[in-house]
């Protein structure tokens, strides 16, 4: 009986190796960044303003991106940024504070922020007509969400 129990704690520890080497493997995958949940989604996107592209402040604020709070609480948006892949251009929130089921949206060119709408104050567009991703961040720079369009 002795002999059986030795050789079951011999199996044992070995088994109990082998299980302890895997998980470091295991332990890499929650490494990865992850986007956290959040109530706050982008919305609609205009991406092409519509007409011509002919650069005027007009045009660029035809083009927009909604940004949209899903929760009943107010959310402060301080230092959250809203970011193209494709022409690298962010846009980083100042004193926004997001009523519960309100959505803002962010427009390219100039002009005055008010409650639904605010203004990047660009002279150029930002987003690409074809294809491109806009990505929200956080304060901390955790990835909340992002909507792409296009082709990839």
């Amino acid at each position: 009986m002795l002999r059986s129990a030795r050789a079951a704690t011999v199996a044992f520890g070995s088994a109990a190796l082998v299980a302890t080497a895997s998980l470091p493997a295991v332990a890499d995958v929650h490494t990865l960044p992850a986007t956290h949940r959040s109530p706050v989604v982008i919305g609609a996107v205009q991406a092409d303003s519509p007409g011509r592209d002919d650069g005027s402040n007009r045009s660029l604020n035809a083009e927009w991106v909604t940004v949209k709070n899903t929760s009943r609480r107010a959310i402060n948006l301080q230092g959250w940024t809203l970011t193209s892949e494709r022409s690298h251009k962010t846009y980083r929130f100042n004193n926004l504070r997001l009523a519960g089921n309100q959505s803002v949206r962010v427009h390219t060119g100039r002009g005055r922020d008010a409650v639904r709408d605010i203004y990047q104050d660009r002279r150029d567009y930002v987003w690409h007509n074809q294809r491109d991703t806009a990505t929200l961040r956080d304060h901390h720079r955790h990835t909340i969400d992002t909507k792409s369009w296009g082709r990839r």
